[in-house]
């Protein structure tokens, strides 16, 4: 299996890993563009092992569910498990924990509370309460708007809260062992290097390798 855990990752104990997490979180914010990110800088230092976690207590228990159930609608379960099974929840919010300037952290929390006002207002419900099918609806227009701000944003504009929320979930997810493994197809040691290799129209994309 391709991941070594970490004490701030969830672990399978009984798994034999090979690959860190923080090397594949390297190697895919170098492929996104790295800087391009959200906290673009910081994430490399953080996959470099130059910072260590430190919980200054921006997210309670509560959080990390919601911020899961938002992950899972993004990523939901199909025939590969979904969000919450690779654990994205805690990663999103370790990541902006740990990794983000405080002008980004509060980005992320005061974009919590408007999604979850947002889903008051037009649920009459809040997120966890919604349905899957008013998740997806809500959370389709909010991608639209944070398209539409980003897009239009002046240099010195933070960004969307959706933006980052998206990208920490996608990021999350395919650095994850479940990802890696299971959404993509991972070969631990690769032969052959085929640059033709027949990829039919909903194969799944290959993992890559350090």
């Amino acid at each position: 299996m391709p991941f070594d855990s970490e004490p701030d990752m969830p672990s399978n104990p009984s798994t034999r890993q090979t690959m860190t997490r923080r090397q594949a979180i390297a190697r895919v914010t170098a492929l996104l563009g790295g800087a391009a990110l959200v906290g673009g800088t910081g994430l490399l230092r953080a996959a470099a092992g130059e910072r260590e976690y430190r919980d200054n207590g921006l997210f309670s228990r509560a959080d990390v569910a919601w911020l899961d159930e938002v992950a899972e609608t993004l990523l939901p379960e199909t025939d590969t498990p979904g969000a919450k099974a690779a654990g994205v929840g805690p990663f999103m919010a370790l990541m902006v924990n740990d990794v983000y300037a405080p002008d980004e952290q509060e980005v992320c929390r005061d974009g919590m509370r408007t999604l979850e006002e947002a889903c008051r207002a037009e649920c009459g419900k809040g997120f966890l309460e919604a349905a899957a099918a008013e998740r997806l609806a809500l959370l389709e227009r909010i991608d639209r708007e944070q398209h539409a701000w980003m897009e239009a944003r002046a240099d010195d504009a933070p960004v969307h809260y959706f933006r980052m929320m998206k990208e920490l979930a996608l990021l999350g997810y395919f650095t994850s062992e479940v990802g890696y493994t299971q959404a993509m197809r991972y070969v631990e040691t690769p032969g052959r290097f085929d640059p033709c290799t027949p990829h039919a129209p909903g194969d799944k994309i290959w993992a890559n390798h350090l």
